[in-house]
């Protein structure tokens, strides 16, 4: 069984929450970066990991990492590569794109031209032609450049993979659902817990935890890229991979998770996605204020993506807002809350400060995820 090495690239701060989803797929960590995390697996892996994983951007195939100063080095080096054990002759591929960090070669554009012109010529020896039709199955190479060293991968996902396939309606500022899923994975909840999203927009936080209680992989209501790769990944990767999801979804459970927010607009958009999820039937959504937040059980969570203040009309609301906030989680019994704001007087305007912080970016956006930490509950006893 050969073996290859994959690259899961993810949010900045969330490579441990991904190195423990790639270690219960059952694969082999080779390298832990900021940003990405890099695993050996079968061809199976591919199918695997693009079906189950939640909290990764797409899945690299890994082809080569060198070091290189000019560009004649990485024409050389890119050359070197036995590019025709993955592209066929009549493969379609392009440096989709080109990262460059601490590096002399920083132009992404130059290193995209020199490299595809390095395949081609690489493939043109190989295959004993000057011309390629590339009509068929599509293979997007990345690079991505850190103090020197190149390190090149080809996309086996396609559309990025926090696009699941349900969002079909949005309302401004959605938080995405892989990062979505790894705030929630940061935290203890788990499905025989209350979770709460006060301002749950178009629902990512809901639908995505109900997802995870149900068992339902992320990538069950999508496509992949690497599907059309027949040379390289069979057909019966992808429908194995298939069939275990189908096999493994839950519907039948008792959860309470519950999605708030004051715009009516929002909760149509979250319903509508929520059903597009198959999920529904496991969300209570309801139009309520933040300050009208209320639950007679304890130990629940909250975990939110509140309003930033990225316009100057928001900022001005913040702190009342933030009071709000604050006021209604005090009156919950026994809860924690897990917010993501960049909001940088959120713990002022909450009135306490957070038992832990961490710094995480969202897009180009600095944000900070307050985790405030109730008690935990106690244990059932046994039968």
């Amino acid at each position: 069984m050969k073996y290859m090495e994959l690259i899961a690239p993810c949010h900045f701060g969330m490579e441990a929450v991904l190195k423990r989803e790639i270690l219960d797929l059952g694969y082999e960590i080779s390298k832990v970066e900021d940003g990405k995390v890099t695993f050996l697996a079968d061809v199976e892996g591919i199918a695997q990991a693009n079906m189950f994983l939640r909290t990764t951007e797409r899945i690299l195939l890994k082809t080569g990492e060198f070091k290189a100063v000019t560009f004649d080095e990485l024409f050389e080096k890119t050359k070197a590569i036995p590019w025709e054990e993955y592209i066929p002759k009549d493969g379609k591929f392009w440096v989709a794109k080109a990262n460059s960090v601490k590096s002399a070669l920083f132009s992404p554009s130059d290193i995209q031209s020199i490299m595809k012109k390095a395949i081609v010529e690489r493939l043109k020896s190989v295959y004993g032609i000057s011309w390629f039709q590339e009509d068929g199955a599509s293979f997007p190479i990345r690079v991505a450049f850190m103090k020197d060293v190149a390190t090149i991968g080809i996309d086996t996902s396609g559309v990025s993979l926090h696009k699941r396939g349900y969002r079909q309606m949005t309302v401004k500022a959605p938080i995405t659902e892989t990062l979505a899923s790894a705030l929630i994975m940061l935290t203890p909840w788990n499905k025989d817990r209350i979770l709460v999203d006060p301002f749950c927009g178009s629902g990512t936080f809901p639908i995505e935890a109900a997802m995870i209680a149900a068992d339902m992989a992320p990538g069950m209501n999508r496509s992949f890229l690497a599907e059309d790769w027949k040379h390289l990944v069979p057909r019966k990767c992808w429908y194995d991979a298939l069939e275990e999801a189908q096999d493994r979804v839950n519907l039948d459970i008792d959860t309470d998770i519950q999605g708030y927010d004051i715009d009516p607009e929002a909760l149509k958009s979250a319903r509508a996605n929520a059903k597009m999820a198959g999920v529904d039937k496991l969300i209570h959504f309801q139009q309520r204020a933040v300050k009208d937040l209320s639950h007679p059980k304890p130990y629940g969570f909250i975990i939110t993506n509140p309003p930033y203040g990225e316009r100057l009309e928001e900022k001005e609301a913040l702190p009342q807002l933030y009071r709000e906030i604050g006021e209604s989680y005090n009156r919950l019994d026994k809860w924690s809350m897990y917010l993501i704001t960049s909001y940088d007087r959120a713990e002022n305007d909450i009135g306490r400060k957070a038992d832990k912080n961490r710094k995480i970016y969202n897009g180009m956006l600095k944000t900070y995820y307050y985790q405030f930490l109730g008690p935990k509950p106690p244990r059932r006893k046994k039968d």
